[in-house]
C-alpha cells in the first residue's frame, strides 16, 4: 500500500513538473511555427531559383546591370518568392496557433520576430549596398549567413530546430564565398532544399502530434 501510493505521488510530481515546463515554455517560446509552410516556403525558393536560371540563360548580353531589364526580372522573382513565402507563414503559423489555443501575438512571438529581422534586415541592406558597388559574387553567400543568423537568433524565443537550420545556412553562406561563381546553386540549396529538409522534419515531429 506504501508503495502504491508513494508512485501514485511520484506520478503526480512528475505530471506537475510536466505541466509547469509547458506553461513556462509557453510565456517564454513561441512554438507554433509550421513545418509545412517550410516545405512550402522550400517549394517556391526552387521554382524561383529555375526562373532565375532561365532568365540568365536567355540574357542577351554577356554581362547583367542593374538597369537590365533581366536583372528587374530576377529581383521582381525574389520579391514574389519572398512574400509568397511569408504570406504562407504567417497564415499557416496562425492556424496551427489557434488550434493549440496559443496567441499568435504575445510576448514570446514578439521578441521571436524582432529578433529575427534584426540580422535580416542588416544583411538585405548589406546586400542592397553590394549590387550597388557591384559586387555581385557576394550577394548570395551574405544573404545565406545573415538569414542564418537571423534564424539562430530567433531559435532563442521559438523551437531549437530552427537554430540548427541557421547554422546550416552559416556554413552554405561561408562555402559560398569559397566557391565564388556558384551563387545560385547555393541559394538552392540553402533556401530550397534546407527548407525542405527542414519543414519535413519540423512536420513529423511537432506538427502531427
Amino acid at each position: 500500500m506504501f508503495f502504491k501510493v508513494l508512485y501514485m505521488d511520484t506520478q503526480n510530481y512528475l505530471q506537475d513538473l510536466k505541466e509547469i515546463k509547458e506553461l513556462m515554455n509557453k510565456s517564454t517560446l513561441f512554438i507554433s511555427l509550421s513545418g509545412l509552410s517550410g516545405i512550402l516556403a522550400g517549394i517556391y525558393a526552387l521554382i524561383g531559383a529555375a526562373v532565375v536560371y532561365y532568365l540568365i540563360e536567355n540574357h542577351e548580353g554577356y554581362y547583367i546591370t542593374l538597369e537590365s531589364k533581366t536583372f528587374k526580372l530576377i529581383v521582381l522573382t525574389a520579391m514574389v518568392v519572398l512574400l509568397a513565402s511569408l504570406v504562407t507563414a504567417y497564415v499557416m503559423t496562425v492556424n496551427k496557433a489557434t488550434k493549440a489555443g496559443e496567441k499568435m501575438w504575445n510576448s514570446a512571438s514578439k521578441r521571436l520576430l524582432i529578433n529575427f529581422l534584426i540580422p535580416l534586415i542588416t544583411g538585405g541592406i548589406f546586400a542592397l549596398l553590394l549590387l550597388r558597388n557591384g559586387s555581385y559574387g557576394l550577394v548570395a553567400p551574405v544573404t545565406l549567413i545573415f538569414y542564418g543568423l537571423a534564424c539562430v537568433n530567433a531559435s532563442k524565443y521559438t523551437l531549437r530546430d530552427v537554430r540548427y537550420l541557421g547554422i546550416t545556412e552559416i556554413i552554405l553562406g561561408l562555402l559560398a564565398v569559397e566557391f565564388s561563381g556558384y551563387g545560385l546553386y547555393f541559394w538552392v540549396l540553402g533556401f530550397g532544399v534546407c527548407h525542405i529538409v527542414y519543414g519535413s522534419l519540423m512536420h513529423f515531429k511537432y506538427d502531427r502530434k
